[in-house]
């Protein structure tokens, strides 16, 4: 009920700076609302948003996956982390821009450049939270685990992913925030189609009613996966802590 309040806070506050403002610079949001119509009508905005959402999705599962293993081994593994440390704190401190430039010049403006560009923007951030949570691993819980001779999948299943699910609802939170904004990018900057091209379409013909008419639908639908989704899973995992307080 707050959250809805807050919006509505929003929305009134929006009307009466757009009616201060230039129309032009801050269209109405009723004016918005038959510009977001329009492209619905169109089926452009389907398209672009399904086109961008794919992108999060598959960017999204490899940054975790990928990122998931990397940080096991890592804070398990004393050796690995000093070999792969180098290499973690330059890709958490090189820029986003940086690496998508890069992948559009060493494999050209292809969705294969533009998908691991964001996946190797997100890697980093999964595999540094996902190493403090295997750090963390509870060694009596090996012990058990290796008394009772559990087979691997056994192990991971019962003993290492419950530990870690805390470490990965917090990188599954923070990394869907930082994917989808680095997809916009990687779509101004090097695709024909998508929410961050159509962005980029409406900077360049100073169309403001048409550049949030593809923003805010497309920020609304990551709201609903934060809400319903990314919320109530981290919920889920973090059960445990409330029942033992």
């Amino acid at each position: 009920m707050l959250r809805l309040l807050s919006l509505l806070i929003l929305i009134a506050l929006w009307q009466a700076a757009s009616m201060v403002a230039d129309s032009r610079l801050l269209p109405a949001p009723l004016t918005v609302l038959a510009v977001i119509g329009h492209e619905a009508h169109s089926h452009a905005l389907y398209f672009n948003m399904a086109t961008t959402l794919a992108r999060v999705a598959v960017a999204f599962t490899l940054a975790m996956v990928f990122g998931t293993v990397f940080g096991v081994l890592m804070g398990r593994s004393p050796t690995i982390d000093r070999l792969g440390d180098p290499w973690l704190v330059i890709l958490l401190n090189l820029p986003a821009l940086v690496v998508i430039v890069l992948a559009y010049i060493w494999l050209g403006l292809t969705e294969v450049a533009a998908v691991f560009a964001v996946a190797l923007n997100k890697l980093p951030n999964t595999t540094a939270t996902i190493r403090e949570g295997a750090r963390a691993l509870d060694p009596g819980l090996e012990e058990m685990a290796t008394v009772f001779a559990m087979p691997w999948q056994t192990r991971v299943r019962h003993v290492l992913l419950p530990q870690l699910a805390p470490y990965i609802a917090a990188a599954t939170r923070s990394g869907l925030s930082l994917v989808w904004k680095i997809v916009l990018v990687v779509e101004l900057l090097g695709r024909s189609n998508g929410v961050g091209f159509e962005i980029g379409s409406a900077f360049q013909l100073f169309d403001v009613a048409l550049l949030l008419a593809y923003a805010l639908p497309f920020v609304g639908i990551m709201l609903a996966i934060e809400t319903f989704l990314v919320q109530p899973f981290e919920r889920h995992v973090s059960r445990w802590r409330s029942k033992a307080a």
